[in-house]
């Protein structure tokens, strides 16, 4: 049998601005994500849906969850590998595109991260470890679309 995890949260709605949804303007799309213990995420649309910019939205969250559970894994796989992480930097970038119905889709996301390693031996271990933490990543592997890497390695002191 297979393990199974549960996540809970609450999303409320805060947008009313009195009258409710009586229109596509009469509302915000500002919302907040709660967990209780946790600090609130405050949320909204993206701006191009009449969001707040100020907050992040559900696509910016998506790409951010793909990044941070590769992030993880890969942290994870080097640790037992003996590859000694000094610094991770990641720069994802999601594609999205919009259908004539008007909802939409990602198309891919790219994660770029930038990793620094104490010694130049454990470069060459990169590359797998990265297309590893890519197979075991609970996030990408519940999406639809590619996801791809496109890592820089650093060796600390040297800074290539």
């Amino acid at each position: 049998m297979n393990k199974t995890h549960k996540y809970d949260l609450t999303v409320k709605w805060t947008g009313n601005k009195g009258s409710g949804t009586s229109s596509y303007r009469a509302y915000d799309r500002d919302h907040s994500i709660i967990k209780e213990g946790k600090a609130d995420i405050a949320g909204s649309s993206d701006p191009a849906f009449r969001g707040d910019s100020t907050r992040h939205n559900p696509e910016e969250l998506l790409v951010a969850s793909v990044s941070s559970c590769h992030m993880l894994w890969f942290l994870h796989l080097c640790s037992q590998a003996g590859v000694l992480v000094t610094d991770y930097e990641d720069h994802p970038v999601g594609h999205m595109e919009e259908t004539r119905e008007g909802g939409g889709r990602f198309t891919e996301i790219v994660l770029h991260p930038r990793v620094t390693v104490s010694e130049e031996s454990m470069t060459g271990k990169l590359d797998a470890l990265h297309h590893r933490a890519g197979e075991l990543c609970f996030i990408a592997n519940s999406c639809n679309f590619p996801i791809r890497h496109e890592p820089v390695c650093l060796v600390k002191n040297k800074q290539n």
